[in-house]
């Protein structure tokens, strides 16, 4: 440590006078210099809104990276705003809020991707159980086929042949009465005529 002295006459008194108006005037100046920078108060609002608005999208399983940084980010602008640095304070506060915005927008990205994936499995699922189903349908139409195809031969010969198709009920029922069969006349038989000389 350095330690001034300086002799105990006027121009002592002077220099000290000197040195307190300079030291007045450098306080003062920092003082003056903090009061003309305000609070970011509406970055910091920003800020965080954006990072509710990146949480509520999904951002901590589609970016978390992005999400991450603007936390730490917010967190660093809150430490500023403690410690009155304001100018780091808006600083670190628009750099939050656009890490924010960007996790915001992954999230939203990964998000839509997901559900199309989705909806592609589906597809895909559906599609397979349809498939499924038509070749169940084939083979046991196949099978019923078959099984037609053995009986059938395996019938007599016989059996196989078409029958004839059966008569009507009309043409067994018995003929009504009077119209049955009529029976012809017998021709009548002559008397034999003899000749005149007595022979037969």
């Amino acid at each position: 440590m350095v330690h001034i002295f300086f002799p105990s006459n006027g121009r002592s008194q002077g220099a000290r006078k000197a040195v307190s108006t300079l030291v007045l005037a450098l306080v003062l100046g920092s003082l003056g210099g903090c009061a003309s920078v305000p609070p970011p108060d509406t970055a910091m609002n920003q800020a965080q809104t954006q990072l509710q608005a990146a949480r509520d999208a999904g951002a901590a399983d589609y970016a978390p990276v992005d999400l991450g940084f603007a936390q730490n980010k917010f967190q660093q602008a809150q430490s500023a705003m403690a410690s009155r640095d304001y100018d780091v304070a808006a600083s670190l506060a628009e750099e939050a809020q656009a890490d924010a915005e960007l996790a915001r927008a992954k999230a939203r990205l990964g998000a839509a991707r997901a559900q199309i994936q989705a909806k592609t499995d589906a597809n895909n699922q559906l599609r397979e159980q349809i498939e499924e189903t038509l070749n169940q349908q084939e083979q046991q139409a196949q099978q019923a086929a078959q099984q037609a195809q053995d009986q059938q031969n395996g019938l007599p010969p016989q059996q196989q042949t078409l029958d004839m198709p059966a008569p009507s009920s009309s043409a067994l029922q018995p003929l009504p009465q009077g119209q049955g069969f009529e029976t012809l006349p017998q021709p009548q038989q002559q008397p034999q005529q003899h000749d005149q000389g007595g022979n037969p």
